[in-house]
């Protein structure tokens, strides 16, 4: 069955400590994905509200980017249902500009008539501070100037659900720290529902209102993060929790 797309905040809100009486964002009700007979997707159940961060972790092969790509509309599930909002986007680990359009022309790619306009793009460009670089070919972008045009260009549609896979990993370590303070800034602002797909625990913990682990085609782990900001990787909660998911994730600690 495919994806349906729907405005699903409209249908119910469910009361939840820490998201009381926010409308559902997503659902996913037993959906299963196959590939050449391997089964990667089980059965799988999820909620996400509206405003609420996701980071969704898992061992290499687990599932992630099939579950992913199935709420982008980018798949099909062989059976159950998933509802997301049909204003959604995603920001991949490749920025995929178009090479051939300056960085304000990509911001607004695939968006109709009066939509596609500068002044929206350079908008969208000021928040991820790169307005400056507005008429700059894609090849003459640095890793973390691409990766932020990509997200004004997800930004700029206003979506509900923003979905990004692993769209840090191919930063060194400084940009990266960057990127993922301007990603959780940029969340708090427009307050999408937010699933992140990472290898990354730390990345995780810092970022998330809610961690996932998925394993065996469904999830084993479902935990809110309940640390107060700034989080710190040095603080011992924070310390306690990346024990604990990386337990999950079968990566076994030092004595």
């Amino acid at each position: 069955m495919s994806v349906i797309s729907y405005n699903f905040a409209a249908a119910r809100e469910v009361a939840e400590p820490g998201f009381a009486h926010h409308p559902v964002a997503v659902e996913v009700a037993g959906v299963t994905r196959s590939f050449s007979g391997n089964v990667v997707l089980d059965a799988l159940d999820l909620t996400v509200h509206a405003g609420e961060f996701v980071a969704l972790l898992g061992a290499s092969g687990s599932g992630k980017t099939t579950l992913l790509r199935i709420l982008a509309g980018l798949d099909a599930p062989d059976g159950g249902e998933a509802w997301v909002p049909e204003a959604r986007t995603v920001v991949f680990q490749e920025p995929r500009l178009v090479q051939s359009k300056t960085v304000w022309k990509n911001v607004v790619i695939g968006l109709g008539g009066a939509a596609a306009t500068r002044s929206r793009a350079e908008a969208a460009l000021t928040e991820v501070n790169l307005a400056h670089r507005a008429d700059a070919w894609p090849a003459t972008l640095s890793g973390g100037e691409a990766q932020r045009a990509a997200l004004a260009r997800a930004l700029v549609r206003e979506p509900r659900l923003l979905l990004l896979d692993e769209p840090f990993a191919a930063l060194d370590a400084l940009t990266r720290l960057k990127m993922q303070r301007l990603i959780g800034d940029l969340c708090q602002a427009h307050g999408p529902a937010t699933l992140l797909v990472t290898h990354d625990v730390e990345e995780a913990i810092l970022l998330a209102d809610r961690i996932l682990v998925l394993k065996e085609g469904r999830i084993a782990f479902d935990e809110r993060v309940r640390l107060s900001n700034p989080r710190r990787a040095g603080d011992a909660d924070f310390g306690a929790l990346r024990d604990r998911l990386l337990a999950e994730l079968g990566v076994p600690q030092a004595e």
